[in-house]
């Protein structure tokens, strides 16, 4: 990215071990990461604040991502959106493309998605 600025990340997701995992190996690799562990918290982030880049699991308890990427898309056209999921469904990858976001399955690494935050 041409930007001196840290590309902001919104990593959102109910499983802990791996929102955790994640915002450390984005830190690291010199994102600025704010991570949520629910489908409301990200929502508001996406509502308050400006971010370069979400990714986003599939299910987030009551809610789904794919919702969260609506949000994003409308506030933030030009976002990089990335989904995943632990199923390889057709209809929920048809709907992530529709809403131009990248939709990977579980298990992925953290190298895979800053190589598709770089290019999604």
């Amino acid at each position: 990215m041409p930007s001196l600025q840290a590309q902001r990340v919104l990593v959102v997701d109910d499983e802990p071990s791996l929102l955790e995992a994640m915002t450390i190996a984005f830190t690291r690799a010199g994102r600025d990461v704010v991570a949520c562990r629910t489908f409301e918290e990200g929502r508001q982030q996406l509502l308050t604040e400006h971010f370069d880049v979400m990714i986003t699991d599939i299910r987030l308890g009551a809610f789904n991502g794919l919702q969260l990427a609506v949000i994003a898309r409308d506030k933030h056209p030009e976002m990089k959106i990335i989904v995943f999921s632990g199923f390889d469904d057709p209809v929920l990858r048809e709907e992530a493309a529709h809403l131009r976001a990248s939709y990977v399955l579980k298990p992925v690494g953290a190298d895979y998605l800053l190589d598709l935050m770089a290019t999604a």
